[in-house]
């Protein structure tokens, strides 16, 4: 993506969804201040950020959320979209509901290209288990028995150690870490909007204390032309000639070509 092999990012999407938390603190939103979003948001959140910059200023958020399945006073689904300052727009998912173990995906569409990047069940951990025994068999293992695709261990696996480590390298190094404090804020600014949208059920504004940088320019694509006409879409035939959509720059009527 930072080479260009996409073109400019339009929309990124991010997923994260899962039966609920461990540990029962988790689900009382007097301690947390919220609910799926709070827990798994914050992480779609940043995934879309790295992806469509972060120097590219978070504007407005629309959120839905509401309580479904479980007796608690926080969210346990949710669905958002962020608009950035260049006009892309970042999506995030996150359940507590989620039946079956750990679902992560994450979609990056760009001006030339796309990235899916699909762990639906498949974290890099694969077994299969037998074993005549009751109680919690692996992470986010819903059964105890067959086939299980738990993620791997929160504390090793999952990008913590790497994160702190990470931390400390950049302050031996004199360098900036991967996240810094202001990603942070920047991540709470986003989800405080998305709890404000789904109050109000409207777009909310996004604002970050002490925004770090100059706002991303709107994207903007110079278009191809052909014969004086705008080019809105070329395509490969299967004879392989070229097709092209056309548009006339006053008339702004439409035409096909094919090369």
């Amino acid at each position: 993506m930072r080479d260009g092999a996409i073109g400019e990012v339009t929309w990124v999407r991010a997923r994260e969804a899962h039966p609920g938390p461990h540990a029962a603190w988790f689900w009382d939103t007097r301690l947390t201040g919220g609910g799926a979003i709070i827990d798994l948001g914050c992480h779609c959140i940043e995934i879309i950020r790295n992806f469509v910059g972060k120097q590219n200023r978070p504007v407005e958020v629309m959120c839905q959320a509401d309580t479904l399945v479980h007796p608690i006073e926080a969210e346990d689904n949710a669905v958002a979209l962020i608009r950035f300052a260049s006009g892309a727009i970042g999506q995030f998912e996150v359940s507590w509901t989620f039946r079956g173990g750990m679902d992560l995906r994450d979609e990056v569409a760009g001006t030339h290209g796309t990235i899916w990047l699909n762990h639906f069940l498949r974290t890099g951990f694969e077994m299969f288990t037998a074993a005549p025994r009751d109680g919690y068999v692996a992470e986010k293992a819903e059964t105890s028995a067959g086939w299980l695709f738990p993620v791997g261990d929160e504390v090793a696996e999952l990008g913590y150690v790497d994160m702190f480590t990470d931390m400390f390298d950049a302050l031996e190094a004199g360098r900036a870490p991967r996240e810094t404090f202001h990603d942070g804020v920047v991540v709470n600014a986003v989800m405080d909007a998305a709890y404000r949208s789904a109050r109000s059920r409207q777009w909310e504004a996004v604002t970050v204390p002490g925004w770090h940088g100059e706002d991303t320019p709107h994207l903007h694509v110079e278009p191809e032309r052909f014969e004086g006409q705008l080019v809105v879409k070329r395509e490969l035939l299967p004879d392989g000639r070229a097709k092209l959509i056309l548009r006339h720059p006053e008339s702004g009527d439409f035409s096909e070509r094919e090369l």
